[in-house]
């Protein structure tokens, strides 16, 4: 999302690194850019001249230190009041009793599939969430909600058909909870495409009956500067708690999310990051703060990685990969487990200097034509590739829709990687990085969908170090 403010944000800082000491001249003009950057990321006036003038008033006030250059003091300070900005603490929801969370915000925004997120994050986490649909207006809203909950196992009360008021709707919900012997409670509410006097008016009546502990708006992050107008207008009606920012998977230029806290004075609790149900994360500002600035968020990508993988399948391939047994089989797997953690593109945002590398294109693409090359392996040319020869090649390539070049690309690819996996150095290496540690192995060949070209481990782009 923020690709566009990386790119001019790093521009910036590697022309201030340039130079011997920072004067107000050359701090005054790097600003400059900072600014009209973030005015271009949709970020809010107000804020966007806040946070520079924050940032010049530290930037001239310190005293340089001889350890680091100009450009990375400046990194310092900019990523210190960009945290300040975003909350500085990661916010927590109030679990006091009634645990009542009223969930608001516009159509469109993603509130039906954000409460189901919601309560699944929450069900990992010990509790007992239950679903209320009171959204009574728009079609299919309350089936919506039932087939959430019915994924995630949780229940879920549905009005009865045909039934249109919300006020009586929450009433009979309350009711409903009791009976269920109580947990925390997610009120899904209806939208409007533009906010109005009705809607705002509906809401203060919900929110006087539910008498909710968290008001939690659900904010589009696409949707830019509106983003902001709908938060400080929803705020002032029925006194939002906390915010939901979603979308943030998208490539818009996310501005919203760097204005929310500071025009609302209300912290974001959680991130959409993707359409699944478990692509829903609690909003870290100093790790969002890294990936604004291009540094990566490795700690995310190893709490990722833990709640997916399994301790005992990740030995057995260690094992495996120590034994120069790795075959294709094993190698699906690996791609399977990588798809659990999101798409791509984001993971490899995750890791420091990642996104600079202009020759890792991840290919979503691709790597479904190299899964569709696997499957269509007998189980024994998956065990033994070696006995792959020239007709099973063309069978296999008719068999996934694809050449039989492509075939064998990937059969020469997979062969570079058994016999570098027989260096045990390098195995123990790999295996580091199926078990969340370690860096890649310098040297390690193109993978399929990730572009072409040899990868080193990464790191963090110099100009981002302090």
């Amino acid at each position: 999302m923020f690709s566009s403010l990386q790119e001019k944000l790093e521009s910036t800082f590697k022309k201030l690194r340039g130079h011997g000491k920072i004067s107000e001249s050359n701090v005054t003009d790097a600003l400059r850019e900072i600014r009209l950057a973030l005015l271009e990321a949709d970020v809010e006036f107000k804020v966007s001249k806040d946070l520079i003038e924050a940032v010049r008033t530290q930037a001239l006030g310190q005293e340089v230190l001889r350890s680091v250059s100009p450009g990375q003091q400046i990194v310092k300070i900019f990523h210190d009041e960009l945290v300040k900005l975003l909350g500085s603490e990661t916010a927590t929801l109030n679990f006091s009793d009634p645990q009542r969370l009223l969930i608001v915000g516009l159509n469109g925004a993603g509130k039906t599939t954000t409460s189901g997120k919601l309560a699944a994050h929450l069900k990992k986490q010990g509790k007992r969430p239950l679903l209320i649909a009171c959204d009574v207006f728009r079609p299919a809203a309350v089936k919506q909600l039932a087939v959430l909950g019915e994924s995630i196992g949780v229940p879920v009360y549905q009005p009865a058909e045909g039934e249109r008021d919300p006020i009586k709707v929450a009433r009979d919900a309350l009711k409903w909870i009791d009976q269920q012997g109580g947990g925390t409670a997610i009120f899904d509410t209806a939208g409007r495409q533009e906010i109005d006097a009705a809607l705002l008016e509906e809401l203060v009546h919900l929110r006087d009956v539910i008498q909710p502990k968290e008001v939690l708006l659900v904010a589009d992050a696409a949707t830019g500067q509106q983003a902001v107008n709908v938060a400080t207008t929803f705020h002032e009606a029925v006194g939002v708690t906390g915010l939901i920012m979603t979308r943030l998977d998208g490539d818009a230029r996310g501005g919203a999310v760097l204005s929310m806290k500071q025009v609302t004075g209300q912290p974001i609790k959680f991130i959409g990051v993707g359409e699944k149900i478990e692509q829903f994360e609690v909003f870290h500002p100093d790790r969002m703060a890294q990936r604004i600035l291009g540094m990566g968020d490795v700690v995310s990508l190893v709490e990722k990685a833990a709640e997916q993988i399994d301790e005992a399948e990740a030995m057995r391939m260690a094992k495996r990969m120590e034994e120069n047994k790795f075959d294709f089989t094993d190698f699906l797997n690996q791609m399977k487990f990588m798809r659990k953690l999101g798409p791509l593109e984001g993971i490899m945002g995750m890791i420091p200097g990642m996104s600079k590398m202009k020759d890792m294109n991840v290919d979503e693409k691709r790597i479904r034509h190299v899964e569709a090359i696997i499957l269509s392996m007998t189980p024994k040319e998956r065990t033994k590739p070696d006995i792959i020869n020239g007709s099973r090649r063309k069978r296999i390539a008719n068999g996934s829709g694809r050449s039989v070049m492509e075939v064998n690309q990937l059969l020469k690819q997979f062969d570079m990687m058994r016999n570098m996996m027989k260096n045990k150095g390098m195995m123990r290496n790999l295996a580091g990085s199926m078990m969340g540690g370690g860096g890649l192995p310098a040297g390690m060949p193109g993978m399929p969908g990730m572009g072409g070209g040899k990868m080193g481990k990464p790191k963090r782009p110099k100009q981002f170090r302090f």
